[in-house]
Order: structure tokens, then sequence, then C-alpha cells
């Protein structure tokens, strides 16, 4: 299956070109490093690209001071991973571990050049990803997880670390090695979340984390972008790719993580160019990625919750925290939301049992027990498929008398045919029960009652449009659903019915629910945002909007 980044350990190695040095040198400083100085400390942002000449940079375990990996940087390297296309900050402190010299520019001027030599952009963003995939999937950091499967708290940050690909050491209070022993210590044998050598982060939540990480964008209320996105799932995420291309100031906004509902798609098999399947997380990483090339800035996890119309036309966005955004132009891409079902007892086990999307954290937490998943479109399918490796068995739930009509082909015949999945018609649940964590289950099957042993439950039932915050200034259908096109009185598909706001992906009404369409989408609606946003440019200050 498809990853975010190419395999480190496999890459050749290969240094940037003469020609690429050359060109950076007009913009950046030599520095001297002696031996057991740092570069960079842990937290800082990566507000320069650092260029090895001579010497050795190693990476320094924040709690031990030793080094923390067999592989340095030498000359002809350089230093960063993802987090310099946003200005993110360091999870791994960096040191001389001889007399280094390197070469240092800032990062907006870096930025620049690699927008104008695509070779080199191309060359150093390889190497990030690369770099990002081995430090993700070897929990090489210095953020510390513990307890996650005893919290909700400390699980949302948990998921939100691990949808975002941002990566992080877990830990279980009942482990015994010494290093578990160490860590729970500094966080007082309670759920925690530690950052650095031992700033335990009170109250965690993925806010707090992503200010820790450069993350949570900062822009002052003066601050005008040409497009404001709302929603980073596919739809959004494709928009944001296709905005910087155009040259819009954009900036897309998301209250969970990049991937939406897609992101808790474990495995997608029916997008082309990817034949042996991606994770929904994992392909809209990479669309995060190309965005952040061109130029469009992301902030998470942030959530708008009203908008207004200003007297020259453009839209203030009032975020959850009181402060507003201004833009030209709205998109509105927040896709849809799985519904929480009205089943007894389903608060009390919520991140205790009962969940909402099936990645290699919920995953874990149910490994080897009986798990039940409700549903039968295809992420329902995926989750199953996927969970069905770890988990003792596999139970779905499904209202009607087949899943002819709501999942793909190829995903029902893998589910019927599997033995370790079993599929039950015509089934619902009724309520929840357990000691602490989710262990039981109780079905209605054509009105006879039964309990089933259930160690993990899945909700991936509805669909509920996320549109409360439009204020009323759009229309939208009896579901909620953003009406476009000729339902809202527009020759394009999708404006809305206010000037200046356009719609796409899940949470359009009458859009095709796949991924693939709400990609599509966000691509080709963001030249009709060129042309509105060009056209409102051209006229006088005061003047109305145009249509």
């Amino acid at each position: 299956m498809e990853t975010f980044g190419e395999d480190l350990s496999t890459m050749v190695r290969t240094p940037l070109a003469d020609a690429h040095v050359a060109a950076m040198r007009t913009i950046a400083t030599e520095r001297h490093y002696p031996a057991g100085t740092h570069v960079a400390e842990v937290g800082e942002r990566l507000d320069r690209f650092v260029y090895v000449l001579s010497g050795e940079i190693e990476v320094v375990d924040p709690y031990s001071g030793e080094r923390m990996l067999d592989a340095s940087l030498g000359p002809t390297q350089f230093m960063g991973d993802l987090a310099f296309l946003n200005a993110g900050t360091l999870v791994l402190g960096m040191r001389a571990a001889k007399d280094t010299v390197t070469l240092e520019a800032p990062r907006d001027a870096m930025l620049r050049l690699m927008s104008e030599i695509p070779e080199m952009s191309d060359h150093i963003i390889t190497v990030f990803a690369a770099r990002r995939r081995r430090t993700f999937e070897n929990s090489v950091s210095s953020i510390k997880v513990i307890g996650a499967d005893r919290d909700p708290a400390v699980q949302e940050v948990a998921r939100f670390l691990q949808r975002n690909r941002l990566p992080f050491q877990s830990y279980d209070l009942d482990g015994k090695d010494t290093e578990t022993v160490r860590v729970c210590q500094v966080a007082a044998h309670t759920p925690s979340v530690i950052f650095a050598k031992d700033q335990v982060i009170d109250d965690p939540s993925p806010r707090k984390i992503a200010e820790r990480l450069g993350l949570d964008l900062c822009v002052g209320e003066d601050t005008q972008f040409d497009v404001l996105i709302a929603g980073g799932g596919p739809a959004g995420v494709a928009a944001g790719v296709y905005a910087g291309a155009e040259g819009l100031c954009a900036l897309v906004i998301e209250d969970t993580a990049i991937g939406g509902q897609a992101g808790t798609s474990s495995r997608i098999e029916n997008y082309m160019g990817f034949p042996t399947g991606i994770s929904g997380t994992d392909l809209t990483y990479r669309g995060q990625i190309q965005a952040l090339k061109f130029g469009t800035r992301f902030a998470m996890p942030r959530r708008v919750v009203s908008l207004e119309r200003q007297a020259d036309g453009a839209y203030c966005a009032t975020l959850e925290d009181g402060q507003e955004l201004c833009a030209r132009a709205v998109l509105v891409a927040t896709g849809v939301q799985y519904r929480k079902l009205p089943l007894e007892n389903r608060e009390r086990f919520e991140g205790k049992g009962v969940f909402y999307a099936a990645t290699d954290m919920e995953a874990r937490f149910c490994a080897q027990k009986p798990v039940v998943v409700i549903g039968g479109g295809n992420s329902a399918g995926q989750a199953a498929m996927y969970l069905s490796r770890s988990a003792a068995h596999v139970h779905i739930l499904v209202r009607g008398d087949s899943l002819a009509d709501s999942m793909s082909s190829y995903l029902s015949s893998r589910l019927e045919a599997d033995p370790s999945i079993t599929i039950h018609y015509r089934t619902q649940a009724c309520a929840l029960d357990g000691e602490g964590w989710l262990d039981r289950l109780t079905v209605d099957c054509e009105g006879e009652r039964s309990e089933m042993a259930c160690g993990g439950l899945f909700i991936m039932v509805g669909a509920a449009p996320n549109t409360d915050w439009l204020s009323g200034l759009v229309s939208l259908d009896e579901k909620g659903f953003v009406a476009t096109g000729q339902a809202a009185g527009r020759m394009s598909a999708f404006e809305t019915s206010a000037d200046g706001i356009f719609a796409v992906g899940d949470v359009r009404a009458g859009s095709v629910k796949r991924v693939a369409s709400a990609v599509g989408e966000g691509s080709v609606v963001m030249s009709e945002i060129w042309s509105y946003v060009a056209q409102g440019r051209e006229e006088p200050a005061g003047a109305p909007a145009a249509a």
C-alpha cells in the first residue's frame, strides 16, 4: 500500500546540485558551531534552512542528552523535515557532533528560491517527506503520550497526532520496562502528554499540542486572504493545491485533522493512481504537502463558528476563540460527519470502546477482541477489512437486506468471503455495557434481542452536513446540505446563493459522496474563485461585489 513518503533507508543519497548551492549562497550566510553546541533546540521554529558545508550534526535525545539515532547529517546534507514548509517547530534537538560550518537561509527567502527552481524544490521536499515518514513510523519524537487507552482527552491528542502524521511515542501506564517507568514517574502515573524533557501539558488537547508544534496558525485580524477554505478533507486540500498554484493567497482551516472523514479510511483501493491502495490520511497528507509548496497556509485544529459579509463584499469568519479572518471569497468544504446514534450508554463509552474512525490507534486498543462496525457504506467496509487483521472477529451490523446499494462491489465481495468477518443484516444496536471499557452490546434482529461480545464499536453511519457556521448566508436543502448551481439560481455547479461563497465535496447538495469526486470538485472550483477574486480586485474601493 502507498504511503506519504519514500523509505529513507533505501533512498540513494543525492546531494544538491552545485548550481542549487550557488543559488542558495545568494540568500544565505555561513555559521560556525563548535563541537557540542546546539544547532537547534526542541520547540524551536524552523525559520531557517540549514545546509551542512563541513562537520557533522546529530540528533539529541532531550531526556538523556545522548545521541539519539545512528544516522547524522554530514557535508552536502541539510537539516529539517516537512515542518519547515509551514514554519512548524522541531520535535528533536540538533547538535554539532564536531566543529561544523553551515550555510543558513531565512525560511521565506528559501521558499521563494524553491518556487523558482522546481528541481531543487522536488529534491528537498522528497527528503523532507522521507524523514517525516521515518520518524513517524519509528515514533522518533520528544512528544510522549501516556495512557491514551485510559483517558479520552489524551486519546484525542494521540488521534490528532496520528491523523496528522506527527511523530510521537505512546506509553501504557501498565508498562514495566525502564523507559515506561521513568516517563510515568514524570507524569505522576496519570494519563498525560509530555513535550521535550519534562514539560507535562496540563489538560492536554489537540489545540495545545498544535500551539507547541506551530500548527495553530496565528495571523493578525488585518490579514485579508483571497480565499478562505473551510474544511481540510479531500475537497478542501485539493482546492488548497490549486489556489496556491494559481497564485491566490489561501488559508485552509480544519477543526480536527487533515483528511476529514476520508482520513478515517484505512485503505482506499478505488482511487486512480494507487493500484495497491492508500489510506485516506496519507492521500490527503500528500495533497497538503503540495499545497504548502505552493504557499497555501493551514490552520488546525481551528473551527469557524460564524460568517459575516462586509460592506465591501468580503467575508469575515469568526473562529472558536473569537479571532476574525477575512477573505474575498469563501469555499465551503466542511464535508459531513458520522451521526452519533441514540444508543443507551453511548456517551459513557466514547473513547473507551466507541469510535468513529478505524486507524492504527483504534485497532491497537481493540487487538484480539471482537469488534462491531455499524454501517453499510464504503468507509464501514474498509474499516472492517482493516480491523480484521488484528481483531478476534469483526461483526458488521446493517439495517437493510443487502450492501449492494451502498457499497462498492469489490469491497462487499471481500467482506462476504472473509471468514473473520460476519455481516448481520436487518440488525441494529440497542445498548452498550461494560466495566470501564465497552465489552458487550445488545442488538436487535427483526424484533429479537441478544447480547454480543464487543471490545470495540465503530459507528460509521449517516451523514450530517457541517453547515451551522454559515449563519444563514446561503440556501440549504431540507437535510442541511448547501444548495448550489440551478438549485441556488446559479449557472455554475459550485456557486451558492451568496456571491463569493462556493461549495464543494460532500457538504454540497447532490454531490457524489466519493473521495475522487471531492478532489475533482476542489480542483475545478478554484478557476471560478480566481475569476471572482480577480474581478473584485479591478473594482474601485467600496463598489459592490461582482456576481
